[in-house]
């Protein structure tokens, strides 16, 4: 497969961004500026387990005296089956958050200031002081989704800290049988569970033409797995965002705009 027709890339007229329309973003103005289609619509999506489907585990939130969130979603799911079971977590339950945004999206569930919550940088392992100052004397719950949490968890298993994971989520591909007959120059993925919708939804898929732009490592290696071309990659070293690369490209695609 080449892009090149008379020493050029082929021009790029329309790209769908494989992540829900945002209020504002860089990629409107990157529309407007080299007057391209720009459409966006949510690969995957979020559904959450049912209560039936909880009860299978023979728990209840109340028997753990510490939470682990791994994100936000984690939090909605958990405080959503504490609802649904009427319950409301003790005080003195200990809450351990990846990373202070986490933390303060606890405070749309709980009174903050009267908590005992902890928070690292960005991954467990800031956490680990916090850890093993408490792993005497607390039981862990590890909300999480279908896709698991498998740093979190060999972490916890390494350091030998109780607790029990528990899924109260699923990450799943959304219908995007709408889409059968569109079609688009570029499409663009932020992680493999893009990819993977993409093919749910359109096993025979062949790229042919289309461009394929990827945001991550673990995201290209889905790409690469599937025997498709990356053409735009994201982040790099000077191309830190994905609108600054497809702009690269676009400028070597389309040509510079007269503005």
């Amino acid at each position: 497969m080449s892009e090149l027709t008379n020493g050029k890339l082929k021009r790029v007229e329309s790209i769908l961004i494989s992540q829900p329309k945002p209020q504002r973003s860089s990629y409107f103005d990157l529309a407007e500026k080299y007057n391209i289609k720009i459409d966006f619509r949510q690969f995957i999506h979020v559904e959450p387990v049912s209560f039936k489907e909880f009860r299978k585990y023979r728990i209840s939130p109340t028997d753990f005296s510490a939470i682990i969130f791994t994100s936000r979603n984690s939090i909605e799911h958990f405080f959503r089956i504490c609802e649904e079971m009427r319950i409301k977590m003790p005080q003195e339950t200990k809450y351990f958050c990846l990373s202070e945004a986490i933390a303060l999206y606890l405070q749309k569930f709980i009174v903050y200031r009267k908590r005992k919550v902890f928070f690292g940088k960005r991954t467990i392992l800031d956490l680990k002081d916090s850890f093993l100052k408490h792993k005497k004397n607390e039981k862990f719950l590890l909300p999480c989704s279908n896709l698991g949490a498998t740093v979190v968890v060999n972490f916890l298993t390494e350091n030998e800290i109780d607790f029990q994971e528990v899924m109260l989520y699923k990450t799943v591909a959304s219908d995007l049988s709408d889409l059968t007959n569109i079609t688009y120059d570029m499409l663009v993925f932020f992680s493999p569970l893009g990819i993977h919708s993409l093919y749910e939804n359109f096993p025979k898929f062949k790229q042919n033409e289309t461009r394929i732009a990827a945001y991550g490592k673990s995201t290209s290696r889905a790409v690469t797995e599937k025997k498709l071309e990356i053409n735009v990659k994201a982040p790099l070293p000077d191309v830190p965002s994905m609108t600054a690369a497809i702009e690269n490209y676009l400028i070597k695609s389309n040509g510079k705009p007269n503005s």
